[in-house]
């Protein structure tokens, strides 16, 4: 927690009432004005703690009016009454008066971004600006001026365009951008180097003008509004101009880039009348507002919104208390507010984890009160130190953030409670004692003997002794830091630590050199003391001789360490072999590591809490979600255990201002073992106890705490019996219940759990193996929870006798889940939170549903159920509404009795002893289930009326019934019976009705409640044969069956029994029954019902009968299904029936057990055969082939007549097998081919299919012949013989010498074709050398029958016929006939030519028919010769 010290300024005697006051932005220097009626006014310049700067006084007989800081140059500008502007420089005072350019009052002063304008207004309208060097000096006269002939009201300067980044330019130009790199040429324009200064400006006017001022002074009006501007606020983020007038009507403009502002927004502010405004604005677009009332108004003009903040009387504000003035620290994100009371009000911005600044007002925190005298009239934040100005209208106070002091050693405790007191606490002897010092402390150190306070300027040594505090020592030290062990006191100067006496006298120098920096933190544990530089160098010395000896050489962590800017923390362990360190990045962040620097191995690790993890291998411990994410604030380490370290760790969203983490509810405490073997191990990490301020050290078995300061309005007693404990101790996990055991105990305890989480267990046990108190087994089980290590647990379980947690760890064995197991046994040892806790990381929220009902947690039990837990939803309603009635809410139980669903019987249970509340429920309800419970209820009392007039509304129709039979309402029953349909009614009935002997009336209402085997019984035993068949036939088959036995044995309609052992399903007994009595119409019903089930006698015995009444197809069925196959077909054959294809399926054996394979052969053939001849050419063909007989497809096929050709197809076809392909190409052979293309076609398709090429190539040549030899078409025969070789060549056969003698011989025939084809071609464009081509290829050896000799010798008798040339004709006809003595030449010539030879020769050629006649007669001999084939 922080304090704020309060500085009066040390103004000088002569000066007047303050009146202004500001902070230069970076110095922390304060300018006063003041005014005095005697003597005009004064400007002076204090520093942070009000010491008077004297050289920097400025007095003038008139008022100053108006104060503006130099943004970065120690320069005040100073506006006074009379116009004069006067440049205070700080410290030199020297002073520099602006020429004389306005003649009234100042009323604006502002400088640009960078200082290198200032513009100056006066009450005239006279503006004019001004050029200053980079020191802060005027640069000659002005550099414009402007007249508005108004009152000058504010200014303020637009901002610039962000720059150029010059280092991302030159890395991109290195890389090779040549973008970037002509950037940096001079032949491009000038490069915007870092931020620019924006040097446009605006300007506004008492009568509601602003102007726009732009970079060459050249001035515009922008906009105009009704009524005095008071303020101006350019929005960056929205490029916008917000405007605020006297009146507080606030407006905003978007500003255009050609000049021009367009209004989007206008709105009233809220304010008191009468009252002066104090508005502030923020750089996150937050207006404020103090108009004398007790509250604060915030307008959020990012997000549309407005809130107030109010004074809070709890916290020691009065009632009636005004605020006045308001200011806000954008570095602390703190708004202060001045009250009439003399009190300043700070509300702190609180960011919520997952919540982001501003949200809403819930996040504003309002502190306590610092109370100052008077009436605050002013309030500013100023400086990079972000001090307070306050102005109570008589002095000016300066106010400085301090963080409470606090140290703990050697079972000593110091706390601050006020700027100059202190909270001491003796742990050893339980003391508790104030000490008030004589100056503000800034910081305290104590040891078992002393307590050192002091301030930066002196040091102040307190002795206690017994429960007096005594001074010892006082001296001036200007060290800001302080340690002590024994009697030295341990101080810092540039380049050495100063040893020193209690009364300050230096005993011995500790010198650093240059290079090492200057000492700045120190710290010391048992007998180290480690020092830190602002060079980042770090160094140990031991004390445990009479001087301090270098225990090590320096260390610069700067090559060890990335981005390291400064040293924010150094401490060392109990040995001094580990130093601990915290750092600042070089942006001033903190870095959320911790550092660990080994002395003995000169090496540095750390832990990162931003990812959670050690910057070691070993990092399977580190698997939580809570180290993740966050920044280290403090460390400490134990003053005895060297091994044991604790730090504590905030979000990294809060680490930037580190005076706030100690308000913060999210601080956890982690605690780590470091040792050079294992590296950083997690011992423990929990969250800070609420209540709690801050850690103060490690003292084992103890974590020691600061507790929260209460408000400082209430002033502390210093009396020691009500002084209050400042210092609150707390076990660590693995002490609890342990905090006063002896050495040895510790000792163990901390060496079992060291062994136990580095994964030893046989040093772990060896550790506590002498160990007998049951409390430290507990304690140790304790441990295993926070460590997960069942197995030890259960051996901590056996040394404390608990049988029931081991019982229950046994049974939970049986959980798949880790920790479910673990969060059993936190259970029995008590640790409900973290029992909790695990159930929720292993999800099982239905155990942590019955965790919660156990403990009594039944709000969380019911929100975990109806969020993650809905199957035992209704379950939990449940058990809550038991809790609720042993607790005697029965309104509350009741609720939740009906949630669960269980209201029906459970309310009337709970109730029954409150008669008129159940009544009133029952008839509120109106559930049918509660009036049937009533209604019994009313039965029970005898209440007959009440209990039918509610089991009438409950549709109890039994319970009606009954209680009318009971009544004697026998006619009333039968109506409910009857009109309702109810089966236990009507059975009520029935039942009734049977014991009063009316027959007929029980066979009724027993017949409607399907109660039909009791009907059965009472027709039988009363001869009611008629109502019998009907009842057996709506009963059950045992039923029928004793029915149909009644019927048989009284002899009487038998076709009854007949019919009821048929629907019974005793088909056996039905058919014998109706064989013996010759009902032969009950036979043909049954009938219909065998199957292959069925009896094969049987079967045989009514296909027989159906055979005998010409039912066939019946007979067939049943031949079938008694499996008597050959029959069937048989009969099928004998009569004609078609085989239908469910019929072949059903006679198609698949199980070898009925038939050898042979016999199903034959049975599938003949089923195939019956197809057949039925025409049903698909069914035979599938027959077939199951018979696995496809060859007799074709062959059956080709015993039939020619016109079957289809079937052939068809079967070849379906079959799809390569000898069937080739069967029946051959077998198309032998039909007229030669004048049906289909079936050439098919032929050449079957052949290819069948994969025949040899065959499909002598079909080929058989093509080719008929077209020599029927049309003389060599062409066409050409190609046949083409493609009969293009086969040939693909055929494998066996013989590779006569196929290649083959293929030479078509080769040979294809030749000698091309040859006669060109002749004849040729003949058209020159006959002779057609001729004699012709003569030519008659030479040719084996010419026939390739080309045939008459064909040859026609084409030359043609010729010669047609050139004149008969002799020559008759001579070539002459050579033909020896040649073809048998053979009729008019084949081979045309009748035209053989005519024109005969006349032009004489002779006569009629022996030529008798040839022909032979011919003919040879071709009919040899189409019979293939027939008979």
């Amino acid at each position: 927690m922080a304090v704020y010290f309060d500085h009066r300024i040390e103004a000088p005697e002569n000066s007047g009432v303050p009146c202004h006051l500001t902070w230069h932005s970076a110095l922390p220097v304060l300018a006063v004005a003041s005014s005095s009626p005697a003597t005009g006014g004064n400007v002076d310049l204090y520093l942070q703690q009000g010491e008077h700067v004297e050289s920097c006084h400025v007095e003038r007989p008139h008022l100053p009016i108006v104060l503006c800081w130099h943004p970065t140059k120690p320069v005040l500008a100073v506006g006074w009454e009379n116009g004069e502007v006067v440049l205070l420089t700080h410290p030199s005072g020297d002073q520099t008066v602006l020429p004389s350019i306005h003649t009234s009052c100042i009323t604006l002063l502002e400088w640009s971004s960078s200082g290198s304008r200032l513009v100056t207004g006066d009450l005239t309208g006279t503006l004019a600006v001004w050029k200053v060097d980079a020191r802060g000096r005027l640069q000659g006269n002005h550099l414009v001026k402007h007249d508005y002939n108004k009152p000058l009201t504010c200014c303020i300067f637009k901002p610039a365009s962000p720059g150029d980044d010059v280092a991302m330019l030159a890395r991109a130009s290195v890389s090779g951008d040549e973008s970037a790199l002509d950037m940096f040429s001079w032949k491009g324009a000038p490069l915007k180097m870092g931020p620019q200064e924006g040097l446009a400006f605006y300007v506004s006017t008492a009568d509601g003008k602003v102007h726009c001022v732009g970079e060459h002074c050249k001035t515009s009006t922008l906009l105009s509004v009704e009524g005095s501007i008071k303020k101006l606020f350019y929005i960056e983020k929205r490029e916008a101009l917000a405007v605020i007038t006297e009146t507080l009507m606030l407006s905003q403009y978007t500003l255009g880039p050609d000049g021009g502002a367009t209004e989007f927004m206008k709105v009233k502010l809220s304010s008191k009348s009468g009252q002066n405004v104090d508005i502030v604005w923020t750089e996150n677009s937050l207006l404020i507002t103090a108009t004398g009332e007790h509250i604060a108004r915030l307008w959020d003009l990012e997000r549309d919104d407005n809130y107030v903040l109010s004074l809070d009387e709890t916290l020691g504000f009065e009632r009636g208390e005004m605020i006045n003035c308001i200011s806000y620290c954008a570095g602390k994100e703190i708004l202060a507010a001045g009250t009439t009371h003399g009190r300043i009000a700070m509300w702190r911005m609180v960011v919520q984890p997952g919540s982001s600044r501003g949200d809403n007002k819930a996040e504003w925190k309002l502190q306590t009160p610092t109370e100052i005298e008077g009436n605050v009239t002013q309030l500013q934040w100023g400086s990079s130190l972000n001090l307070l100005a306050a102005n109570n209208s008589n002095t000016v106070l300066i106010l400085c953030e301090h963080v409470m002091s606090a140290h703990f050693s050697q079972q000593v405790a110091a706390v601050q409670l006020t700027p100059v007191q202190l909270s001491i606490t003796q742990f050893s002897t339980g003391l508790h004692l104030a000490l008030q010092s004589e100056i503000h402390i800034k910081g305290v150190c104590v040891t078992k003997d002393s307590v050192t306070v002091w301030n930066g300027k002196q040091v102040i040594v307190y002795e206690l002794s017994g429960t007096i505090l005594r001074i010892t020592g006082s001296f001036p030290c200007d060290s800001h830091v302080v340690a002590v062990h024994g009697e030295n006191l341990y101080t810092v100067e540039p380049n050495r630590v100063q040893i020193r006496t209690p009364q300050g006298t230096v005993k011995q120098l500790l010198t650093f050199s240059k290079a090492e920096g200057n000492p700045v933190l120190l710290s010391v544990c048992q007998s180290y003391l480690v020092v830190g530089t602002d060079t980042a160098h770090i160094r140990v010395f031991d004390l445990s001789r009479r001087d301090a000896k270098a225990y090590c050489s320096a260390k610069s962590l700067a090559d060890q360490i990335a981005n390291l800017g400064a040293l924010r923390s150094v401490k060392c362990n109990a040995n001094g072999s580990q130093v601990s360190m915290l750092i600042s990045q070089v942006n001033g962040r903190p870095d959320h590591k911790v550092y660990f620097y080994d002395v003995e191995m000169d090496t540095v690790t750390h832990f990162d809490f931003f990812t959670g993890r050690p910057s070691s291998l070993c990092q399977h411990q580190f698997q939580g979600t809570e180290l993740i994410g966050r920044c280290p604030v403090s460390h400490f380490w134990d003053e005895s255990e060297p091994r044991l370290f604790v730090c504590e760790t905030v979000p990294i969203s809060s680490e930037s201002s580190s005076t706030r983490f100690m308000d913060r509810v999210d601080v956890s405490v982690v605690t780590l073992f470091c040792t050079q073997e294992h590296g950083l191990l997690l011992q423990d990490c929990f969250p800070k106890p609420p209540g709690l301020q801050a850690l103060l050290a490690l003292d084992v078995p103890y974590y020691c705490f600061s507790c929260k300061v209460r408000p400082q309005n209430t002033p502390f007693c210093l009396s020691t019996a009500q002084f209050p404990h400042m210092v609150s101790r707390r076990p660590l996990r693995d002490f609890v219940g342990l905090e006063n055991c002896e050495k040895a105990t510790r000792d163990a305890m901390l060496n079992f759990s060291f062994y136990l989480t580095i994964g030893d267990m046989d040093e772990a046990f060896k550790s506590i193996k002498l160990i007998k108190s049951k409390a430290v087994w507990e304690n140790m089980a304790r441990m295993c929870v926070k460590t997960r290590q069942l197995d030890v647990a259960r051996v901590c379980l056996g040394n404390m006798g608990n049988a029931r947690a081991a019982k229950a760890l046994k049974e939970v064995e049986a959980e798949p889940e880790p920790e479910a197991q673990v969060a059993m046994l936190a259970i029995q040892l008590g640790m409900l939170e973290d029992a909790e806790k695990l159930y929720k990381n292993c999800q099982r929220y239905d155990l942590l549903n019955s965790f919660y009902q156990a403990s009594g947690q039944w709000h969380q039990a019911l929100d975990t159920a109806e969020t993650h837990d809905r199957i035992h939803l209704r379950t939990t309603y449940y058990s809550y509404a038991k809790y609720l009635e042993s607790m005697g809410d029965k309104q509350q139980a009741l609720t939740y009795y009906e949630k669960s669903d269980t209201h029906r019987v459970e309310v009337p249970r709970m109730l029954q002893d409150d008669t008129s509340s159940l009544e009133f429920y029952v008839h509120k309800m109106k559930d049918k289930n509660i009036y049937k419970w009533w209604a019994q209820y009313l039965e029970s009392q005898s209440d007959m009326g009440s209990a039918l007039r509610f089991y009438e509304l409950a549709q109890d129709y039994l319970s009606l019934v009954r209680v009318h039979c009971y009544m004697g309402n026998i006619q009333k029953a039968s109506e409910i019976a009857n009109d309702t349909g109810d089966r236990a009614a009507s059975y009520h009935l029935a039942r009734h009705y049977e014991g009063h002997d009316d027959i007929k009336q029980a066979v009724h209402f027993y017949t409607r409640a399907q109660a039909y085997n009791n009907a059965i019984r009472l027709c039988k035993e009363n001869n009611l044969d008629d109502q019998l068949m009907n009842l057996a036939l709506l009963s059950n088959p045992e039923d029928m069956m004793e029915a149909a036995c009644y019927y048989e044995e009284k002899g009487t309609h038998m076709d009854r029994a007949v019919a009821l052992y048929h629907k019974a399903g005793y088909v056996s007994k039905a058919l014998e029954l109706a064989f013996a009595t010759q009902q032969f119409s009950a036979l043909q019903l049954i009938a219909e019902d065998l199957n292959e089930n069925s009896d094969p006698a049987l079967l045989a015995r009514c296909s027989d009968f159906f055979i005998t009444h010409s039912q066939y197809e019946k007979s067939v069925d049943l031949l079938v299904a008694a499996k008597k196959y050959h029959q069937a077909l048989e009969l099928c054959l004998a009569q004609n029936l078609t085989i239908t294809e469910d019929l072949a399926e059903r006679m198609t054996i698949t199980d070898s057990k009925d038939l050898s394979e042979e016999a199903r052969k034959e049975l599938l053939e003949k089923i195939a055969d019956c197809c057949m001849r039925q025409g049903n050419y698909h069914l035979a063909t599938k027959k077939y082939t199951q018979a696995g007989s496809k060859l007799k497809v074709i062959m059956r096929c080709t015993r039939d007549k020619p016109s079957d050709l289809s079937k052939i197809i068809f079967f070849a076809n379906v079959c799809r097998q390569k000898e069937l392909f080739i069967m029946a190409a051959n077998y198309l052979q032998s039909l007229d081919w030669r004048k049906n293309p289909e079936i050439l076609k098919t032929i050449i398709g079957f052949y290819t299919k069948g994969r025949a090429p040899e065959l499909l190539a002598g079909f080929y040549e058989a093509c080719a012949q008929v077209e020599i030899d029927d049309y003389q078409n060599y062409e066409k025969a050409l190609d046949a013989l083409t493609e009969a070789s293009k086969c040939l060549s693909k055929s494998k056969e066996a013989s590779a010498g006569q196929h290649e003698a083959r293929l030479a011989d078509l080769q040979h025939k294809i030749t000698l074709i091309k040859k006669f084809v060109h002749i004849r071609r040729l003949y058209a464009e020159d006959p002779r050398e057609a001729a004699q081509l012709c003569e030519a290829l008659l030479e040719e050896p084996e010419l026939d029958p390739a080309v045939r000799i008459g064909d040859a010798f026609g084409f030359l008798i043609e010729h010669h016929c047609q050139q004149g040339s008969f002799q020559v004709a008759y001579r070539k006809l002459e050579e033909l006939q020896k040649m073809l003595p048998s053979q009729n030449v008019r084949y081979y010539i045309s009748q035209a030519s053989l005519e024109a030879l005969q006349e032009e020769t004489g002779i006569s050629l009629s022996r030529g028919d008798s040839r022909h006649n032979a011919k003919e007669e040879d071709e009919v001999e040899e189409d019979l010769n293939l027939s008979q084939v």
